[in-house]
């Protein structure tokens, strides 16, 4: 038998030696309300828009479709309007995108456009994309951030819309409306959130294959219906860039110091890493400068100066 090992009377290892491993913190999913207000928001323009189309006051119930139905909400004859919603004339004087107004003082319809469909087809199909993206991007980012970047977007698309128009020349009224181009823009910042935030993701093919064939479908959709596919390209590239500013996750292996022990001294990983800097100031810089450049283009800044004091030009 062997004596038993003398007793160890060293010091006691430090906290820090039974100081638990940093726990990661969980991801924050926010409750989606505002992408659910404006799918409300959307179908409450729409009936109002019908009611105040009155297809019954332009032709008889028989020609309306549904007017014995719908009565004064009943939608326009099929060779009329194709979307199976009211006339250009309805939607023009309700917030309706027209080129000529806007450049005539009446700026707010580049707002007021994202707000509005032509017809029940055309909402459908824009609510069921705005489901499909929009309530993941406000689970992950909230709805502050992404609200910011579905009306930046819809402007966006709102501009690359009427710059189009004065690009071709059209003498046609040509009256554009839809979120089509702010949905676009939320197409366009979820490839550039899954850029920033590659290291998180774990299916990345898999996801940006999503994104994609997405984003082709609605442009598909968009030619066979006829829409204005320069607001959708428009919203696409201002959601792009915007989606590298509002959309940053903490990079993978980060630990808040609220999950952290006290006595731990294992490194800390930082928040976000230089690519997510870089790529927040490039999306920011380019931003700035699309639609500044789209403005200018489309209000001809080199008129207005024309008109204002020398003392104001040297600024």
């Amino acid at each position: 038998m062997y004596p038993p090992p003398p007793p160890y009377y060293g010091a006691p290892p430090p906290a820090a030696f039974y100081a638990p491993p940093p726990m990661m913190a969980p991801p924050r999913r926010y409750s989606p309300w505002l992408v659910p207000l404006i799918f409300l928001v959307n179908l409450g323009m729409f009936i109002w828009i019908m009611y105040e189309n009155n297809c019954p006051s332009r032709m008889s119930k028989d020609q309306c479709m549904g007017g014995h139905f719908l009565d004064r909400f009943s939608f326009q004859p099929w060779r009329d309007n194709r979307m199976i919603g009211p006339t250009p004339e309805t939607l023009q004087r309700l917030g309706g995108l027209d080129n000529k107004l806007v450049l005539n003082g009446e700026a707010w319809r580049l707002f007021s456009a994202m707000w509005l469909h032509a017809g029940l087809i055309h909402l459908f199909v824009n609510m069921l994309s705005l489901d499909f993206v929009g309530l993941r991007l406000e689970q992950d980012f909230g709805f502050h951030r992404f609200g910011f970047v579905y009306v930046l977007a819809g402007l966006g698309g709102s501009l690359g819309s009427c710059l189009n128009i004065i690009k071709q020349q059209r003498t046609s009224k040509t009256i554009s409306v839809g979120a089509s181009g702010a949905i676009f823009g939320l197409l366009g910042a979820s490839l550039s959130e899954l850029i920033t935030n590659w290291t998180v993701y774990d299916d990345k093919c898999s996801t940006i294959m999503i994104l994609i064939l997405n984003a082709a479908l609605n442009l598909l959709i968009g030619f066979l219906l006829h829409m204005d596919n320069s607001a959708h390209v428009g919203g696409l590239v201002a959601g792009f860039f915007l989606g590298f500013v509002f959309f940053v996750k903490p990079q993978l292996g980060y630990v808040s110091s609220k999950y952290m022990p006290t006595h731990n001294q294992v490194k800390r990983t930082a928040r976000h890493n230089f690519c997510q800097y870089f790529l927040g100031v490039v999306g920011l810089v380019v931003s700035i400068i699309l639609f500044a450049t789209a403005f200018g283009k489309l209000f001809n800044i080199k008129e207005i100066r024309q008109h204002l004091p020398d003392g104001v030009n040297k600024y």
